[in-house]
């Protein structure tokens, strides 16, 4: 079976899949500090608790864009089923050219939406993940990454809010009932959910007008969730997306 690890900086996805198939999947904390035994220890339990183990594991991919849990994942993958890790990364054959100024700084998790998106919808395709930074990739119609846009996630923003002003405290993250609040609690929910799903329509219509043709838009990652429902651009959400796309791409490197 193959185990898909995608690293993001606040959150980290794992993948089991079969023959192609996604047949579990979890979601963990991304701890810099944590050493390839550690990271072993706790893949064994999630392995466990679905009823599988190291020993199912024949192969292994990863994207990652925290460094330090690179190499703690190699290792851990390394000692757990005594296989290598394909790391995405540059060089890497992956079936989509890259028109980036420098194809160097792509994240691989953006390659990986990106390969997954077009497999599933063709193109152009524009993917929204909201994660730690909401980033909009755009394929094109012959199956190319364009670029796209970073922009802060909205846990980010409202970590940044409530540091800030010393009057605000922390509200939930969920969509309020009317666009003016009646208290300080929706107002923030308005000005931070309903404000993040404006800016993903604004830019999808920008990008749209650049491309000079409407394009299919996917939504994925930890908020996924919540925020798709409000953007009226997007048409589709795959939480799975990452590693639907690091699943193929390996398939494309054997």
């Amino acid at each position: 079976m193959l185990l898909a690890i995608d690293v993001g900086n606040t959150q980290s996805v794992l993948g089991l899949f079969e023959e192609g198939r996604l047949v579990v999947s979890w979601r963990v904390s991304s701890n810099p500090a944590l050493t390839g035994d550690e990271l072993r220890a706790k893949t064994s339990g999630l392995l466990v608790l679905s009823g599988f183990s190291w020993a199912d594991v024949t192969d292994a991919i990863l994207s990652s864009v925290v460094p330090r849990l690179t190499h703690s994942w190699a290792d851990a993958v390394k000692e757990g089923a005594g296989c290598s890790v394909l790391v995405v990364g540059p060089g890497l054959k992956t079936g989509m050219p890259i028109r980036y100024g420098n194809p160097h700084e792509v994240g691989a998790d953006r390659i990986a939406n990106g390969v997954a998106a077009y497999d599933a919808f063709g193109g152009p395709v524009v993917v929204v993940d909201f994660g730690t930074a909401t980033t909009l990739d755009v394929v094109s119609v012959d199956g190319a990454y364009l670029g796209g846009v970073i922009a802060p996630g909205l846990e980010t923003s409202a970590e940044a809010l409530f540091s800030k002003a010393a009057r605000l405290s922390k509200v939930d993250i969920s969509p309020p009932a009317h666009a003016i609040g009646t208290n300080t609690r929706e107002s923030i929910q308005a000005g931070l959910v309903l404000g993040e799903a404006e800016r993903v329509d604004g830019l999808v219509r920008r990008i749209q007008a650049e491309l000079g043709c409407d394009a299919t838009v996917v939504a994925t990652g930890g908020l996924a969730s919540v925020l798709a429902p409000l953007c009226e651009t997007v048409g589709h959400t795959d939480m799975d997306l990452t590693l639907k796309g690091l699943c193929l791409v390996r398939e494309r490197n054997r």
